[in-house]
């Protein structure tokens, strides 16, 4: 009888769990800017925002986490554009959400870790995407363009991040110095904001797949701060027509961090504007800032403009992690050739 009570328990909950069907998701649908706005307040772990076509103007930051299994996602169409005409309010002395103070920023997550962000457009606003605080952050497909500043800036540690088949044109249109395409991590004067605890601001292992940088991006194609390392630029496409050489940037990828690998990436440049090399590095803090990036099967053009495709300025500063460049990259336009270092085979 014992047996047959077990068994006959056993039987119940399994039905039960064939039965009970599985927890869905929320979607939210969103087709004006206020219900952006409460829905980027509101998001909880899973959540969907989905976008309709259509122009969303106003501030657009959240501060909601996501989770490793259950990320937040914001989707929509190419022609579904976030627009903001800030900035406005009195700034903090760091940047940080505060009641009314509009930093201008197309999209803003702060402290809001794993959240994919897809296919939609970012336009006509101060900064394109910010991400501060705000980890495993995935981009895919989404564009940026004419923006004052810089298009998508990881920073504030916003490690294991990623941007892929998307594309960033028109940027710097108020401050052509700083109108990075992408900006990985901060300058060693503005760790005091946005590092650790005052330290290193340590964007670790972000990767930059795939995309299409360029025209007109006046600044870096992909500027790589100095105390981030271990990320990855593979398989974009830079076009450095208008690229301004003001604020020394002058290159499509500028590495001032250690341990990166550029592999499969494609670079041109034809005038109207400047290009120095193709690609640079610097040490501006020490600790092997600069340092032992490795350059594989990249094609570069510097268009008949530049000296090198990749210039290596820090031969002294890295011999005990040096950078190394492979002969399987190649270069066509440059007045010295491939490289200032030591070519691998």
């Amino acid at each position: 009888m014992q047996y047959r009570k077990t068994c006959a328990v056993a039987v119940t909950l399994l039905a039960a769990t064939q039965w009970t069907p599985a927890a869905q998701a929320a979607t939210v649908n969103v087709s004006t800017a206020a219900q952006l706005k409460t829905a980027l307040a509101n998001a909880t772990p899973g959540t969907t925002i989905s976008l309709a076509a259509g122009t969303y103007r106003g501030s657009f930051v959240t501060q909601k986490p996501g989770t490793s299994a259950q990320p937040i996602t914001l989707t929509g169409p190419t022609t579904a554009v976030l627009i903001n005409d800030g900035p406005s309010g009195d700034p903090p002395d760091c940047p940080t959400p505060a009641p009314g103070y509009d930093s201008g920023y197309g999209l803003w997550l702060s402290n809001a870790p794993y959240w994919n962000l897809t296919g939609f457009t970012v336009a006509e606003s101060k900064k394109g995407i910010v991400a501060d605080n705000s980890h495993h952050t995935v981009i895919d497909r989404v564009t940026v363009h004419h923006v004052d500043e810089e298009g998508v800036h990881f920073r504030k540690s916003s490690a294991d991040s990623v941007i892929r088949n998307s594309r960033i044109t028109d940027t710097g249109l108020v401050q052509t110095g700083y109108g990075e395409g992408v900006y990985i991590g901060s300058a060693e004067s503005n760790w005091e904001c946005h590092g650790n605890s005052g330290g290193i601001d340590k964007s670790d292992r972000v990767q930059v797949l795939n995309n299409t940088i360029g025209p007109n991006v006046t600044a870096e194609h992909i500027d790589i701060k100095e105390g981030t390392q271990n990320g990855v630029i593979r398989g974009n496409t830079f076009n450095g027509q208008g690229i301004a050489g003001q604020h020394s940037a002058d290159s499509w990828v500028d590495v001032k961090g250690s341990g990166y690998l550029l592999e499969n990436n494609t670079g041109t440049f034809r005038k109207p504007g400047t290009l120095a090399n193709g690609y640079e590095t610097h040490q501006i803090t020490g600790n092997l800032s600069g340092c032992g990036n490795t350059w594989k099967n990249n094609r570069s053009d510097v268009g008949n403009s530049g000296e090198y495709a990749i210039k290596i300025t820090t031969l002294s500063q890295c011999t005990s992690k040096p950078n190394v460049v492979y002969a399987s990259n190649t270069v066509t336009g440059a007045k010295k050739g491939l490289t200032n270092a030591k070519v691998t085979p």
